[in-house]
């Protein structure tokens, strides 16, 4: 088979995968044969990048430049061969003529794969068509591509394979690449916004003897030296709580969360999240901020406070409606909770709307919740604070003081998802310790650790937390909105994934 067959895509297509390995192979036992091992090669010096030599071509025309990346393409024409490199920063092409290489290193280029890393030392220069080029006088294979890349034409489609070979569908599909740019540029944008408010940033355990800070499923380890079971956490909420209460006046941590739950478009069992804690603030000052921490992103990163999300138009101009949980239940499904004072007839009036009540507690602030979260947070498009939950479905939040029966504590809603969470900051130890009481007696006899009483949580309370303010963000749907991701596993390098059988 001549090389010409072997670097033909279309040739390549039809053989076998079998063949194909194999073919590579041999092509790298030759190379090592030759003591010309490109694995044994540690370093190439780079000098300039594909974006910025098109950015600066007026500036860099006739220069030297060292370059190195991915061949994607390779077409060959008599005595030159055209290639396409793709580096870090996008693609060039690679123009290279047996008369500037000569006869030996021109054929060792005609084995080369798609695929292989190669460096380059050439001139920049524009083509006959057009194109921004390098002019190569010196390539080299530092390193050889044993697998071949998806053929052109389709590319990487499978979902699945996309999500296990994150690295094969960040060399094929540049899209993706863009995706975690965004994500890296929304994650430096929070810290710099918190950073120039004189929030701290710090870090809290992710093992912990006691799972709480949220009602979810942890999932337990075991710590083989101290003979002891552990949690991954489910929050970091209560170890900032402490840290507010030993002086640290405004903190924040971005981290990894682990809730062994279930697992959707919006659910991943590992997540990030920003939560932060601010002393002296309440959840009125949370809301301001969330909405000034990302309609600023939207401006910076987008251009723009439009976003496209879910087939939607999302405005993210600030000024977004804020609703207690009873107004939009009241607006939405009808029922006028503030009117009603009993839990019987609360469960009622929520049971005529077609209101699932089953295995749910039969209070007032459980039908509430239910007649929100069943009929009112789909229909939920444009930015929308919902705020007034309920203290059944609240257990660190502070109590409403106009009605006991309803906390200081909002969730924002975009486009039918939940965003992030914030409260007034529950700092009553006596009335804490009865709330983590019930959630515990709740769960006797089951398997959910969540809810679990914290001790050491209520003395720090006891020595006094101030007035504060406390706010979580999801970062993998804030990032879902700002790349118009459909799936939580888009916007996550390696989402957690069922193992191949």
């Amino acid at each position: 088979m001549s090389e010409q067959k072997k670097n033909d895509p279309v040739q390549e297509s039809e053989q076998s995968l079998s063949e194909l390995l194999q073919i590579r192979r041999d092509k790298l036992t030759d190379l090592q044969q030759a003591g010309e091992d490109p694995f044994a090669i540690t370093k190439f010096d780079v000098t300039a990048y594909s974006a910025q030599i098109k950015d600066k071509f007026e500036e860099l025309e006739g220069k030297k430049v060292s370059v190195a990346g991915r061949l994607m393409s390779k077409r060959g024409m008599g005595k030159a061969i055209f290639c396409d490199m793709q580096d870090s920063a996008g693609r060039i092409q690679l123009y290279i003529r047996v008369d500037e290489l000569g006869e030996e290193a021109f054929s060792k280029v005609r084995k080369y794969d798609i695929g292989d890393i190669v460096g380059v030392v050439g001139e920049v220069f524009r083509t006959k068509r057009g194109e921004i080029s390098v002019k190569t006088d010196y390539i080299t294979l530092l390193s050889k591509s044993l697998l071949p890349l998806p053929e052109k034409f389709h590319g990487l489609t499978d979902v699945e394979i996309r999500y296990r070979q994150r690295y094969v569908d960040l060399i094929v599909n540049p899209e993706v690449r863009r995706t975690f740019e965004v994500r890296t540029k929304f994650i430096r944008h929070i810290r710099n916004f918190l950073d120039a408010r004189g929030y701290m940033e710090v870090e809290t355990p992710v093992l912990n003897t006691i799972s709480g800070g949220a009602t979810a499923r942890p999932f337990i380890t075991h710590h083989n030296t101290l003979d002891l079971d552990m949690y991954l956490r489910i929050a970091t909420e209560l170890h900032l709580k402490r840290l507010v209460v030993g002086g640290l006046e405004r903190v924040y941590e971005i981290g990894r969360i682990f809730r062994n739950e279930g697992m959707d478009t919006k659910h991943n069992p590992e997540f990030t999240s920003v939560e932060l804690y601010e002393a002296y603030a309440d959840f009125n000052d949370m809301m301001d901020l969330f909405e000034e921490l990302l309609s600023s992103a939207a401006q910076s990163i987008l251009g723009s406070y439009e976003a496209q999300w879910q087939g939607e138009t999302i405005d993210l101009t600030p000024g977004w409606p804020r609703l207690t949980m009873a107004e939009a239940v009241k607006q939405y499904v009808g029922i006028d909770f503030m009117s009603i004072t009993d839990d019987a007839m609360a469960v009622a009036a929520a049971k005529e709307k077609g209101i699932d009540m089953d295995g749910v507690e039969p209070t007032w602030g459980h039908a509430l919740f239910e007649c929100f979260d069943q009929r009112v947070e789909g229909q939920l498009i444009q930015p929308t604070f919902i705020t007034m939950h309920p203290v059944d479905v609240s257990p660190l939040a502070k109590r409403c003081p106009q009605d006991s029966r309803l906390t200081e504590r909002f969730e924002l809603f975009i486009c039918r998802s939940e965003m992030g969470n914030a409260f007034s900051e529950l700092n009553d130890p006596i009335d804490q310790r009865q709330r983590f009481q019930k959630q515990v007696e709740l769960r006797a006899g089951g398997d959910d650790e969540a809810g679990m009483m914290d001790d050491d949580y209520i003395t720090a309370l006891e020595y006094g937390l101030p007035p504060t303010g406390g706010l979580g963000i999801g970062i993998d749907r804030a990032v879902m909105m700002l790349t118009n991701s459909s799936s939580i596993r888009d916007v996550i390098l390696f989402p957690t994934m069922k193992p191949l059988e």
